[in-house]
């Protein structure tokens, strides 16, 4: 008895303490978006910690069909054999998100509703942009939408206000000490959510 729950203790461990898989998912795909740039500086924050992995999901790359009321063909099946095995890989996800008319683009929410169980029992956490509100409602809009996907939204954010002042005309921040702060915050609350909930899912698989 002894050995065995030394094995499980030590297998747990391993799972627990594995680099967590971030998915950043891009959700803007506007023609001259300025997600990309947030993108990058959110990227490139979290490509310096240890304790996770890193890959961008930019949907404007890998577009996905519109129509969800129909089994989808060769050309469909393809874009969502692009997109469908990272999301489900991943451990967390990272969503960059504007705000278009008070609320979060169309390209995201059909990227939400392609999906079902890649999101389940797995931590979101929000980068946003946009004027005066800095994104939040789009945020605010997300976190009920992710609720029904069985998906844990964690409380801190990031926001730019007027995002487009923030930048320099090389792509970086020109200000960078607060939003690094946020994103730190951001980043270690889904680090813990995901390690928790991947050890959850390795133990007992999700049922909700």
């Amino acid at each position: 008895m002894t050995s065995q729950t030394a094995v499980s203790t030590a297998s747990t461990s391993t799972v627990t303490t594995a680099p967590l898989r971030l998915a950043v998912v891009v959700g803007s795909t506007r023609e001259g978006r300025f997600g990309p740039k947030v993108a990058r500086w959110f990227t490139e924050r979290a490509a310096l910690r240890d304790d996770m992995d890193v890959e961008v999901i930019d949907l404007a790359d890998t577009p996905l069909p519109a129509d969800l009321t129909h089994t989808p063909g060769p050309e469909e099946s393809k874009a969502l054999e692009a997109v469908s095995p990272r999301l489900d890989a991943a451990d967390a996800y990272a969503v960059i998100t504007p705000e278009y008319n008070h609320s979060y683009p169309a390209a995201l929410k059909n990227a939400i509703d392609w999906h079902y169980s890649q999101w389940r029992a797995k931590p979101v956490g929000f980068v946003s942009y946009g004027g005066i509100s800095g994104g939040l409602r789009a945020v605010e809009h997300l976190r009920p939408v992710f609720a029904e996907v069985h998906a844990v939204t964690v409380r801190d954010s990031v926001s730019f206000h007027h995002a487009w002042d923030l930048f320099g005309p090389n792509g970086r921040l020109t200000s960078p000490e607060a939003p690094d702060a946020a994103a730190t915050t951001m980043l270690d609350q889904l680090v813990w959510w995901g390690r928790a909930l991947r050890t959850a899912r390795e133990t007992s698989p999700y049922g909700g």
